[in-house]
């Protein structure tokens, strides 16, 4: 049994999907579609750049959408790869979107509209320099859990787990001093911590202004049904039901992001088979270190689909 995962932010760069747009006017469609509901050129920052440009989150959440349709639907229709055939979908963080697409549950136009306006209200939630992120590798969720615990005891600061990846690497987010005082501690214990380059803290409660910003735009969308179902970042299980998956979205811009678990439910749900579609390879490399025996490949070129 197939899993089809679509990754988040931090897997763009520019000329993601540049082969499959300059081949196929089915993507030269997608993206048009994208500029045009989002009223700008999207498919210029994505194609050409500059960097700084796609790198701000309003435009990178609707970028890596649009470049992971476009292959699930070259895939599709030019391949013939019956996908929707698969156990689950399921997208890190704004890749849940793309996941949402791609089952058929919201329309691309919806889909750009909706994360852009995302990407904008998590970036405007906190002012910039105040909040940040840091990946913690080699500690147990349950170290830096205790950890965190210690440091609400010491001093007013917000620190939570964003991204539980898998044993090993996790993401924490909150405030600058949060950040910056778990990291002291943790070269303390020799183990390392890196300070994202990101420009605001994401899903962790500084979100809050965000998640009731996103709120009514979400429910003003239809969604329907999506097939397969989609396995939601915030309960780490299948989810199918449109109205609730509206509910977990608005959730899912505060809450963490269970991937470890999500994996593991896959794989106790019978999924051997694992496919990542859209730039980069991040979740490949997560999912082998959850589990090294499971069948893993990613495509995010016309040459990954020859192999």
């Amino acid at each position: 049994m197939r899993a089809v995962l679509f990754p988040g932010q931090g897997s763009q760069y520019v000329g993601m999907g540049s082969d499959f747009y300059n081949k196929f006017d089915s993507v030269k469609k997608i993206f048009n579609t994208v500029d045009d509901a989002l009223g700008f050129s999207l498919s210029q920052l994505i194609l050409h750049g500059p960097e700084e440009e796609l790198k701000l989150t309003q435009n990178t959440q609707p970028a890596i959408m649009t470049v992971g349709v476009s292959i699930f639907n070259v895939l599709k229709h030019e391949f013939g790869f019956s996908l929707n055939n698969s156990k689950f979908f399921a997208g890190h963080s704004l890749g849940e979107y793309t996941a949402l697409v791609c089952s058929g549950s919201l329309t691309l136009e919806s889909a750009a509209y909706l994360l852009h306006a995302r990407g904008k209200s998590m970036q405007e939630a906190v002012p910039a320099g105040q909040g940040a992120m840091m990946a913690i590798l080699g500690m147990t969720i349950t170290e830096i859990e205790n950890e965190i615990i210690l440091l609400s005891k010491e001093k007013e600061t917000s620190c939570e787990i964003a991204n539980d990846n898998c044993e090993g690497q996790v993401v924490v987010s909150g405030s600058k001093f949060a950040i910056e005082t778990l990291h002291q501690k943790i070269i303390k214990k020799k183990k390392r911590g890196i300070l994202l380059p990101v420009s605001a803290p994401f899903h962790c409660s500084l979100m809050k202004k965000a998640a009731e910003n996103m709120k009514d735009k979400i429910e003003s969308v239809n969604f329907l049904q999506p097939s397969p179902k989609i396995v939601s970042n915030v309960t780490a299980k299948d989810e199918s039901n449109a109205n609730k998956i509206k509910l977990l979205l608005i959730d899912q811009i505060t809450s963490r992001v269970r991937w470890r678990e999500s994996v593991h439910y896959m794989i106790k749900e019978g999924v051997i088979d694992f496919l990542e579609i859209g730039p980069g390879k991040v979740l490949s490399g997560i999912v082998k270190k959850i589990n090294k025996n499971l069948k893993i490949s990613n495509i995010n070129n016309i040459e990954d689909i020859k192999k």
